[in-house]
């Protein structure tokens, strides 16, 4: 007969092994044009670490996550093995081949996702700065409504330009927001929606646009400034003023000075 603190051992156990329903697709394929040079965004540096590891430390070690996929172009595949597969081997992550375009990377992640993961989180690699409270919140959501992403209420004041660079009008900001990531799906909605995206559709510009396609709602949680996605090398001494202010995630294991001193 077990004891209480053997029962109660077993029912924590139990809570928590429940709990890790969450895949999360860390998509890092892009071409980074407009950043520019010779390092792609995911793999420049903020204070002498890489922007993607920084990234996948706040998924690593949260109990509703039951696996971290990073997503890198075919182009990058052995680079990525050679010089951070040590890292991403002591983090948990699992490294993932990805597509041309953004929507064919999350397609092809969404193929490798563990069955038994309930619900699905894309997060670009390249924003470094979200909180794990706000992951939180956003995962509650989705739980919630099927569906929800992070974003900002746009604050100022929209115009619309023509190809001369003249105004042409004034757009109505109320109700606009601009799209963060996370974004969250019921694993069976996602793959629902990606089943039935056309081959024929362009210029989808994240995994909201597919569900909203596939005709399901999606939530807004609303989200901060900071959660900021690097574009341009000068956001990276931005991401960096962000980091030193936001609370330090503990990494799951250390990370191997010499894969990053390559750099």
């Amino acid at each position: 007969m077990m004891g209480p603190i053997r029962e109660l051992t077993d029912t924590r156990l139990r809570r928590i092994k429940m709990a890790k329903e969450f895949s999360v697709i860390i998509p890092a394929a892009g071409n980074s044009t407009r950043f520019g040079g010779k390092i792609k965004k995911p793999f420049a540096q903020i204070d002498g670490r890489a922007v993607f590891l920084r990234t996948l430390e706040m998924f690593i070690n949260r109990e509703d996550v039951l696996e971290t996929i990073l997503v890198v172009s075919p182009d990058d595949y052995d680079m990525v093995k050679t010089k951070f597969g040590a890292n991403l081997g002591f983090m948990g992550v699992r490294l993932v081949k990805g597509g041309a375009e953004r929507y064919k990377t999350v397609q092809l992640a969404l193929n490798t996702v563990d069955p038994q993961a309930k619900m699905i989180a894309i997060h670009d690699a390249v924003r470094p700065c979200l909180t794990h409270e706000k992951i939180s919140e956003v995962f509650q959501a989705a739980i919630k409504h099927g569906a929800a992403i992070l974003a900002v209420q746009v604050s100022d004041t929209l115009k619309k330009v023509g190809k001369d660079n003249l105004i042409e009008e004034t757009v109505e900001r109320n109700h606009l927001y601009m799209a963060q990531t996370p974004q969250v799906f019921k694993a069976d909605l996602i793959r629902d929606a990606y089943k039935k995206l056309s081959s024929s559709v362009r210029n989808i510009t994240d995994d909201a646009q597919v569900a909203e396609m596939a005709g399901y709602k999606v939530a807004i949680v609303h989200s901060e400034i900071t959660n900021l996605k690097i574009t341009v090398p000068s956001d990276l001494k931005l991401a960096e003023s962000i980091l030193n202010i936001l609370p330090k995630p503990k990494p799951k294991a250390p990370l191997n000075p010499f894969e990053e001193a390559q750099w």
